[in-house]
């Protein structure tokens, strides 16, 4: 009689399903080459915690999630030698991650789903609060999801009468200096959530948060066009590498 295939236990490693077959470890030796090394890596994250690891250790626990058969470490140094760092990694476009030898879709994956988690949690953080009390809480999420974009991006928060978060949605993205924005649509957005705010942001790839005039100039028609229908415009934020510019605080509204 032929026998029953066996399946995996809920929460089974399904990387150790499917990897290749490995010849067997004798009891209380250590297993061999990279997968000894990623085990004595999961023992320093669960036991010392995350800052045990430094960023290529880090990234090489993402990937070999995704990779199981790959020895991980050389994909994730190349990562780090070709962005500059563990957050700029994550926040890279899917085609330049594609160029990296190694990656494939699932380690692209792999990392956008990190990145994706991380903005969620920060987001989730500004949920039900004031957000011009939580103001370094709001640019710091927003440093994390706009400042690494390689084009320019139009956002716009929509508040409620206490200042709330109501939605944050992506208007429009443009190219490397410029992104259109119509101040009838983002109004007629504002009555559609019944937002009684709103602040604008959008990024500067170049890193120099200097608002150009034209930037001055939208921000104002966006201003008039809100105010006619009793809503409020709080700031227009530009977001740099590392640097951000309020206009509000540079009196710019």
């Amino acid at each position: 009689m032929a026998r029953k295939p066996q399946f995996a236990e809920a929460g089974a490693d399904l990387g150790g399903l499917f990897a290749l077959p490995q010849a067997a470890t004798p009891a209380g030796a250590e297993p061999p080459g990279h997968l000894g090394h990623r085990a004595r890596m999961r023992t320093r994250l669960l036991e010392a915690g995350p800052e045990a690891l430094l960023d290529h250790e880090l990234l090489e626990m993402l990937l070999f999630t995704a990779l199981p058969r790959r020895d991980t470490k050389p994909i994730a140094r190349a990562l780090l030698a070709r962005f500059g760092g563990f957050a700029e990694a994550l926040a890279a476009p899917v085609r330049e991650l594609q160029e990296v030898e190694g990656m494939g879709e699932a380690g692209v994956a792999a990392l956008k789903t990190v990145q994706a988690a991380a903005l969620r949690m920060m987001r989730a953080e500004l949920r039900d609060r004031p957000l011009l009390n939580n103001w370094d809480r709001l640019v710091g999420y927003l440093t994390a999801a706009m400042a690494r974009e390689a084009v320019e991006q139009f956002r716009v928060l929509f508040l409620d009468s206490r200042n709330r978060l109501l939605a944050d949605e992506a208007q429009a993205r443009g190219t490397v200096n410029h992104t259109p924005v119509y101040p009838r649509e983002v109004v007629k957005r504002a009555l559609e959530l019944q937002a009684t705010a709103l602040i604008l942001v959008h990024n500067h790839p170049s890193g120099d948060p200097t608002p150009s005039r034209a930037d001055i100039e939208m921000t104002q028609e966006v201003k008039k066009a809100a105010a006619t229908l009793g809503i409020t415009l709080h700031d227009h934020l530009i977001v740099g590498h590392g640097r951000q510019t309020s206009f509000r605080r540079e009196g710019l509204l």
